[in-house]
């Protein structure tokens, strides 16, 4: 009795530790939108800083994700025109290949590098200033830590992951066009049909509001895990661990929710 007293206790707790940190990274996401929102809030510090995220982000990583993103689409567009020529429905490998790599597989691969990257060096940054009494320091001298530090962040995050999915997307689709036609303009008006039949508005809407989720996903939750780091040093690690594990978590979530509504 004693032992599932003190089972049950335990997973409750876990439970509601869990609920708090999610709560905080909604109101945190809350508050970023809230800020982003206000004209106010820029001037040339934030925008520095939305510049040198995106650079950090997307422009340094951009010549090897770009070649690591072709290689890939490369390979998946050859296996599907060759399997879909194999049953005989060649007819079908464009617009198999586009719903596999533009809709799923490259906007979530584009995320999870750039969770690897960039949002565990936010985590372990904004952990190491919280438990060095450096975001408090800043507050009691009056900086706004929210517009100058953590809201540039949100949005150059979302910038980045939306920019890195509109370059390999592009990329995949030149791709796809000479795997399936090869280098010949004359296909073009056939592949500008398949891709109106594939990519629609509402397809469009919802492949720009999956990057901006992603990117958001990728900003927010390192941030407010390393805001609820406790100030030992020895928990600078465990709280990148912990937000890349509730990252990878989210990024999930969120590709199942939009497979649900695209194909549900």
């Amino acid at each position: 009795m004693a032992f599932l007293t003190d089972f049950l206790t335990r997973r409750g707790a876990y439970l509601l530790a869990t609920w708090r940190i999610w709560r905080d990274t909604a109101r945190f996401a809350g508050r970023a939108f809230v800020t982003a929102a206000t004209p106010s809030a820029y001037n040339s510090a934030t925008r520095g800083v939305v510049m040198k995220q995106i650079y950090f982000t997307a422009v340094q990583i951009l010549p090897g994700f770009t070649l690591f993103a072709a290689l890939l689409s490369f390979v998946l567009i050859q296996i599907v025109v060759g399997t879909a020529g194999e049953f005989g429905l060649s007819e079908y490998a464009l617009e198999v290949s586009m719903r596999l790599l533009v809709l799923e597989l490259l906007p979530l691969v584009t995320a999870l590098f750039v969770a690897l990257r960039s949002g565990s060096a936010i985590n372990t940054e904004v952990a190491l200033m919280k438990i060095h009494g450096e975001i408090e320091a800043m507050e009691d001298a009056g900086v706004d830590t929210l517009r100058l530090e953590f809201m540039p962040r949100v949005i150059g995050g979302m910038i980045s992951v939306l920019a890195l999915t509109a370059v390999t997307s592009v990329l995949a689709l030149a791709l796809a066009y000479l795997a399936v036609y090869g280098p010949q303009w004359w296909s073009l008006p056939d592949f500008n049909r398949v891709m109106g039949k594939v990519f629609d508005t509402p397809v469009l809407f919802g492949i720009l509001f999956k990057s901006l989720a992603f990117g958001l996903a990728v900003t927010v939750i390192p941030v407010s895990e390393g805001l609820a780091t406790p100030r030992k040093l020895f928990m600078a690690p465990i709280s990148v661990l912990r937000g890349m594990v509730r990252l990878f978590f989210a990024l999930m979530l969120i590709e199942v929710a939009f497979l649900a509504v695209n194909y549900i």
